[in-house]
């Protein structure tokens, strides 16, 4: 059996102390790349197999050096978070950060970078046709989160390295330890706080292992200059729901909020959070999300990368059974 030419070379990973990224970190290193991650301080609990480079993606300039000798760079970081007082960092971190970094990537020879995008750069369906690597979410007057992934495709495509944009959709699994808005909604689940059903939309699940190989693949047989989404199954919030019942032991609430009510609950918690600095609990762009279908074809990804998705609700398993493990629940 033939050896992948670029198995062994060497990659420089941002994010390997998140969710998604500590899984891609550990697929790069399974696969045979010896990895230099870029953390902003460094940790014992990470895999003693990557050399840690300490950075801050808001000044690239102070880890330039480090990309030099790495002939891939893997850019998984980012800023999450539904808090007004960070949309500024957002920016700075997810548009300028990638910027900068992709320039350093450049200046160092850098062969191929893949980009951890969202599939919220999609926008939802407004036409009935499930959304692919075509579409784009309108930029409106949109801010926060998903608009500054919007801005950072555009960054990474600008760049003088050939890039490939990956775009999962809501990744799920095991190791979710901030947690992410879907690790969120388990774990509230799983501890009883959900007292009534969401609005009626949709959404598309991954499973995180999947996410993680997508990466290898993408730099191995990805075309530079593509996007490619990497998705899992399209539910029904009231269908994902009932998985979480089955999966938790939890009952399924019998009644569901008024999308008016709710809208006044994430308006008003935005206000909150506007004078104290805090993060929302029920943020207003999730509750748009909410109601809307987020559905999407992965088929891209499948032909393309040979990515095939796992069934979520062994994802979800895993990570009901993390937090069990880790004390979250």
């Amino acid at each position: 059996m033939m050896q992948n030419p670029r198995t062994g070379a060497s990659c420089f990973l941002t994010g390997a102390a998140g969710f998604v990224g500590g899984h891609v970190l550990r697929a790069l290193l399974d696969a045979g790349y010896t990895v230099r991650a870029l953390v902003r301080r460094p940790s014992e609990s990470m895999d003693p197999r990557a050399e840690q480079v300490a950075g801050d993606l808001r000044e690239p300039g102070r880890f330039a050096r480090a990309v030099d000798g790495c002939r891939y760079v893997v850019h998984c970081a980012a800023l999450y978070s539904f808090a007004p007082r960070e949309r500024t960092d957002m920016h700075a971190v997810n548009v300028v950060g990638t910027a900068g970094l992709l320039e350093a990537a450049h200046l160092a020879g850098v062969e191929r970078a893949v980009v951890t995008s969202s599939s919220a750069t999609l926008g939802p369906i407004t036409d009935g046709r499930l959304r692919d690597e075509r579409d784009w979410a309108p930029d409106g007057s949109a801010h926060g989160y998903h608009h500054s992934k919007l801005d950072q495709e555009r960054a990474a495509f600008a760049s003088r390295v050939p890039t490939i944009a990956l775009l999962p959709t809501a990744p799920v699994g095991p190791g979710d330890w901030k947690p992410t808005p879907t690790g969120r909604m388990i774990l509230d689940f799983a501890r009883g706080k959900m007292i009534a059903k969401p609005p009626q939309g949709g959404m598309n699940l991954v499973a995180v292992e999947d996410v993680a190989r997508a990466h290898v693949a993408a730099l191995e047989r990805g075309t530079a200059g593509e996007r490619y989404i990497i998705a899992g199954e399209n539910l029904m919030l009231d269908d994902l729901w009932e998985l979480l019942a089955q999966v938790t032991g939890k009952p399924m609430p019998a009644m569901r909020i008024p999308g008016a009510l709710l809208d006044a609950i994430a308006y008003g918690d935005e206000l909150r959070c506007r004078i104290s600095g805090a993060e929302p609990a029920v943020p207003v762009e999730g509750v748009r999300m909410s109601r809307e279908l987020m559905f999407v074809d992965g088929s891209k990804a499948k032909r393309e990368l040979g990515v095939a998705a796992s069934p979520v609700r062994g994802a979800l398993e895993r990570a009901v059974a993390w937090y069990r493990q880790n004390g979250y629940l």
